[in-house]
């Protein structure tokens, strides 16, 4: 994957559903940005199988995947969460989650089967989704005299840049987001302007 762009998947994926000796895995997947995210998606999974056995997944968040984890949920440790997370790994994904929801239908399956069948339901769940690559941005803020919006503009557009806020006055304020790869040659463009301030802010 490159430096300035990173892969998740498009649309949440709901009730992909193995069997087991009698027990039912069911898989779900979505984007997240934040454990916010995560926490709303997990909680509604939750009201929509309250009996459910277990409530087992994996999360990973960051463009450098910085922020993990992994959760078996009362089932024997690594045999759920992990097998979970590694498929999003296998994957290359990232600010993605996955839950596996199981409901014990009698039969032990032991850490193994259990290994085997949380790893082939988030497999199959992380199959039906589709992937896309979403670039990085970088939000800068422009300070710049209302003479000179028109070019400011026209610089944004050239680069493939959003406007998200615009607060026009003798001295107007822009904040706008530019991809990452494009960031160091929209500041050098920004530098030749005498009239012009701007600051490229932290996310």
């Amino acid at each position: 994957m490159s430096q300035f762009s990173f892969k998740t998947i498009k649309k949440p994926i709901y009730e992909v559903l193995l069997k087991e000796k009698g027990s039912k895995f069911i898989g779900f997947a979505a984007s997240v940005f934040n454990e916010e995210d995560f926490k709303k998606f997990l909680e509604q999974i939750k009201k929509d199988h309250p009996k459910a056995t277990h409530h087992c997944y994996a999360f990973k968040i960051g463009t450098e995947g910085e922020n993990f984890r992994a959760n078996d949920d009362g089932e024997p440790n690594g045999s759920a969460g992990l097998p979970i997370y590694n498929q999003i790994l296998a994957k290359e994904l990232t600010n993605i989650c996955v839950v596996v929801v199981r409901y014990y239908g009698g039969t032990k399956l032991g850490v193994s089967g259990l290994v085997k069948a949380y790893k082939l339901c988030a497999q199959e769940t992380l199959e039906l989704s589709e992937v896309i690559i979403l670039d990085l941005k970088t939000t800068f803020e422009i300070k710049f005299k209302f003479e000179i919006q028109n070019i400011v503009f026209s610089l944004i557009n050239k680069f493939d840049g959003k406007i998200v806020e615009f607060l026009a006055a003798e001295n107007c304020l822009i904040r706008c987001e530019i991809k990452l790869a494009n960031q160091e040659s929209f500041t050098e463009k920004l530098l030749e302007f005498r009239d012009l301030e701007f600051d490229i802010l932290e996310h």
